[in-house]
């Protein structure tokens, strides 16, 4: 990997953070921006890992969602680098609405008809109080793209999430939206983009191998 982006180049390092007891539950539960869990014993272990990776990278900036899981998984990368990590609101999480704590069965069973309308089109029927997927998007787009704007000549890492990821490629990627679960973000999975000249492109996408 080059030691550094060229002076017209931004290097974006996004990634999901580590683990929560909800992301390892068997089966997982809906986890949003309405609850806000610390790492696992097994998140740590990502996050410490994943912070290693880094630690023998050009690493100038550490951005963050609010929300804890982000932000314990930033911080370790960050104190690598003796940087302090920059939240960015806009970067949380899905609101995931009534279904937060939820897994997919006991949706199906609480809430039939609201969980078949989301299956069969969650770009517009949303988990049940909270956002549909169009809205997921609309944010996440603006806030990678100021990101790469705003950090030129930088190596930048940002921690955010899984739904938040994905719809932002399926944007880059020019997929439908509704065909978002075809893009894999595993916990500490790290995405590298490049942004150069207006062009936008994913060197990675969810590379895991430091977890192995």
């Amino acid at each position: 990997m080059p030691p550094c982006p060229a002076p017209d180049t931004c290097w974006l390092y996004l990634l999901r953070h580590g683990a929560t007891a909800n992301n390892v539950a068997r089966p997982p539960r809906l986890q949003g921006r309405r609850s806000d869990p610390p790492l696992s014993d097994a998140g740590l272990d990502q996050a410490r890992r994943t912070a290693a990776l880094f630690a023998e990278r050009r690493v100038d900036a550490v951005f963050s969602s609010p929300l804890l899981r982000a932000h314990q998984t930033a911080e370790l990368i960050a104190a690598a680098h003796g940087l302090e990590v920059q939240v960015r609101d806009e970067l949380t999480e899905i609101d995931v609405g009534q279904w937060e704590g939820l897994d997919w069965d006991e949706v199906a069973r609480r809430n039939p008809e609201p969980f078949r309308l989301f299956q069969l089109d969650p770009t517009i029927h949303p988990y049940l109080g909270g956002e549909n997927l169009q809205d997921m998007q609309a944010r996440a787009v603006p806030a990678i793209e100021r990101l790469l704007a705003e950090n030129r000549g930088r190596a930048v890492v940002a921690v955010a999430h899984n739904m938040l990821n994905r719809c932002y490629f399926a944007h880059l990627l020019r997929m439908p939206l509704a065909h978002y679960r075809a893009v894999t973000q595993d916990n500490c999975g790290v995405n590298w983009l490049r942004a150069r000249d207006g062009d936008v492109r994913a060197l990675t996408v969810n590379s895991v191998w430091h977890l192995e």
